[in-house]
């Protein structure tokens, strides 16, 4: 194993690897019931929903920790899971088995530009500034989604966001494991988050912010999923929206997981690792189409178990392994509340933050793109519409202010098929 994984290499020990492959799959199984509920909405049935997350989350992190050695998760994206029901089913009128197919389309597009120099061509293109202003950006949304998860912000009919009930369980227990989290971090205190979330948990379960109903294990039913299990339909294949659709998809995908496994394996110092961990990216939602999901993104959660100490692939497969478990024990899930894992989402989008003083602040044709950045992936809760702005805007300022030598070719291309996204999802 030490062979295998470089742990000594990589300044990590399998004990160090395991805890921090705990608590990433705390800080993201919450995804195994949001995502089977929207699909459900699509028609694909609860149980069969849930299995395939299940199964998809284990099998994406089972490639990506072996193939690139990397502690990120891939696990069905959220943005991504609503596109696939609202835009796709909704909307534009496919079935679930034909948006099926359509992942599976996506994916194989997303192979083809990750194993090949497109891939490199891609992000070399991507200026440092607007690298640097979506790590900022996914830092500023995992802060919202902690404080939302936890109650203590909520929308708002009137202000877009407003503050939430503070007096309820839930947010005063998040204030007082984030500031555990905060105390435990910088003593570093070894194994720091996942004592936060343990504290944090005991805490909900004495103060009423959650119930501790037993441990129940139980065999899952596979018969409703033998009905969803690769049951892509090829029926509108000959419909031109059919490939616009899936192309859009692909572009979306590919965009959103470059920026994200930057970020992520720059948090490891190993951006060496990004192309096989876009590879195995790609693979994952390949399989997504086939196990009857919405794609598989590199898990904004990831840098849970990187802050955690993680360093190596070997923190992807426990967590990989932990979601194959979940299949036997779901009402488990329920143990650990949003209160105790909100702390640890905010601290790690406080630490993420530092990375705006790499932005040329000085010059507006750097800086206001990225700022539009890191501004927009919170507020319309999107990376890829954030991601998006910033790319258009990037090369008209650019342009406008007669640099255009310092615009890489290819980013031209990338702020038209931005521009071609835009339009498919409102003129369709």
């Amino acid at each position: 194993m030490e062979r295998f994984f470089n742990l000594k290499q990589n300044g990590t020990t399998i004990g160090k690897e395991l805890s921090a492959g705990f608590i990433s799959y705390i800080t993201v199984v919450y995804i195994i019931i949001v995502n089977a509920t929207i699909l459900a909405v699509a028609g694909i049935p609860m149980e069969a929903g849930i299995i395939a997350t299940i199964l998809t989350s284990f099998f994406g992190c089972l490639i990506i920790g072996l193939w690139s050695n990397t502690p990120i998760l891939l696990i069905p994206g959220m943005g991504l899971n609503a596109m696939f029901t609202y835009t796709i089913v909704q909307s534009g009128g496919f079935t679930w088995q034909e948006a099926l197919a359509m992942v599976f389309t996506a994916g194989i597009i997303f192979i083809i530009i990750a194993f090949t120099p497109l891939a490199r061509v891609i992000t070399s293109s991507i200026p440092d500034s607007l690298k640097e202003a979506i790590s900022v950006g996914i830092g500023i949304l995992l802060i919202l989604i902690g404080f939302d998860n936890a109650g203590i912000i909520t929308s708002s009919e009137h202000t877009l966001l407003a503050i939430g009930d503070l007096s309820s369980s839930s947010a005063i227990i998040t204030f007082i494991g984030l500031l555990i989290t905060f105390l435990l971090f910088i003593r570093n205190v070894p194994g720091n988050l996942l004592l936060s979330i343990i504290i944090t948990s005991v805490l909900a379960i004495i103060f009423g912010g959650s119930q501790f109903e037993g441990i129940s294990f139980s065999a899952p039913s596979f018969g409703e999923y033998s009905n969803v299990f690769a049951q892509l339909s090829w029926a509108q294949a000959g419909n031109f929206i059919f490939w616009l659709t899936s192309i859009s998809l692909a572009m979306v995908l590919v965009f959103e997981n470059i920026g994200l496994i930057h970020n992520h394996t720059k948090m490891l110092d190993r951006t060496e690792s990004s192309k096989k961990s876009l590879q195995a990216t790609a693979v994952s939602v390949l399989s997504s189409g086939v196990f009857g999901t919405s794609p598989t993104v590199a898990s904004v959660e990831s840098a849970a178990g990187i802050t955690a100490g993680g360093r190596t692939g070997l923190t992807s497969i426990v967590t990989g392994l932990l979601f194959l478990i979940s299949l036997l024990f779901i009402p488990v899930i329920k143990i650990v509340p949003p209160s105790a894992v909100s702390p640890v989402l905010i601290l790690i989008g406080v630490l993420m933050l530092q990375n705006v003083v790499h932005i040329k602040m000085d010059d507006l044709t750097e800086s206001f793109p990225a700022l539009l950045i890191i501004v927009l992936i919170p507020l319309t809760y999107s990376i890829a519409d954030g991601m998006a702005i910033g790319f258009i805007l990037y090369p008209i300022m650019k342009l406008f202010m007669g640099k255009g030598k310092e615009i890489h070719p290819a980013l031209y291309m990338i702020a038209l098929l931005f521009i071609s996204n835009f339009v498919l999802q409102y003129a369709f």
